[in-house]
């Protein structure tokens, strides 16, 4: 764990909900873009962050054979990470979709060097949620949860380690693919690398069907995922003692919410039977921005 919080509520501008064009591309193509969402000095400071903690995995032997790094848990690894969690430029995009009763589930911190040259095949093409989508029987199945990716590196270009993505799969339950995930096999059809600049931020349904590409630019691909879904599915992050650390205290109570704070005595329950008590729905309701008609917004 990093000793001290960089952390200052962001909150009290996230109250622009997700407007009716954005909801139907949204709806249409399984993702949204959003250009410039972090301004260049949020893109320096927490670059900066995501490379120290890089330089720390490096010195203790923690980076894989081609000095990438993928780091689960990001706040727990970069509480200087935390001020993204409820950015004002997208934190809406997620509750205008999943509603307050949320929490951060799944994030990592990603960092890829420029590789020597292709991998050997594999195929990566996957929707987020594992065991969801062999247990849940619907087709499509539910959505269940939304992800943020963060860029903080160039990756305008293609061939950069870009998220490749299907537009419009997120309705499709499988993807085609090889008998073995080592064989070579041709990208899915109607697949593209989305092109970004550093403060750029992606939003998608996790049931998107997305990979990572190679990098074999000189540019070091540099991202920050992080996953929200329902207070009552289980959290995949290290949390357990987040409340412990010197710097939690300094968090929002929104911001305390979606890194699993919950049962502080006031009601607030996972499940959301209190909703007065659960912080993001205090707040959503002070601004009058539940609405009655979408029902995870529902007073």
């Amino acid at each position: 764990m990093r000793g001290e919080a960089v952390s200052v509520s962001t909150l009290g501008t996230t109250w622009t909900p997700m407007s009716p064009a954005q909801r139907d591309q949204f709806e249409r193509d399984g993702y949204l873009i959003l250009p410039g969402a972090l301004s260049p000095d949020e893109v320096g400071r927490y670059r900066a962050a995501v490379e120290a903690v890089y330089r720390t995995k490096d010195a203790v032997g923690r980076l894989a054979p081609d000095r990438s790094l993928h780091l689960l848990s990001a706040v727990r690894n970069c509480p200087e990470l935390a001020g993204l969690i409820d950015h004002p430029a997208v934190f809406p995009l997620v509750w205008s979709i999943l509603g307050w009763n949320v929490h951060v589930y799944h994030s990592h911190i990603d960092v890829h060097p420029q590789l020597p040259g292709p991998k050997p095949a594999w195929w990566h093409w996957h929707q987020d949620g594992g065991r969801q989508n062999r247990e849940l029987e619907t087709d499509p199945r539910p959505r269940i949860s939304v992800k943020l990716a963060f860029w903080l590196s160039d990756v305008s270009r293609p061939g950069r380690g870009n998220l490749t993505l299907i537009p419009g799969s997120h309705r499709t339950n499988w993807l085609p693919g090889p008998p073995r995930r080592d064989l070579a096999w041709p990208q899915p059809d109607g697949a593209v690398q989305i092109t970004v600049e550093p403060g750029d931020v992606v939003f998608f349904d996790r049931r998107i069907w997305h990979a990572r590409s190679d990098n074999l630019s000189p540019v070091t691909r540099m991202a920050v995922f992080f996953g929200y879904t329902y207070r009552w599915i289980a959290v995949r992050d290290e949390v357990a003692d987040l409340w412990r650390q010197p710097w939690w205290q300094e968090l929002s109570p929104v911001q305390r919410q979606l890194l699993g704070g919950a049962g502080d005595g006031s009601g607030d329950h996972l499940w959301g039977h209190d909703p007065g008590s659960t912080p993001l729905y205090r707040e959503l309701a002070a601004r009058q921005l539940l609405d009655p008609g979408y029902p995870p917004l529902i007073p």
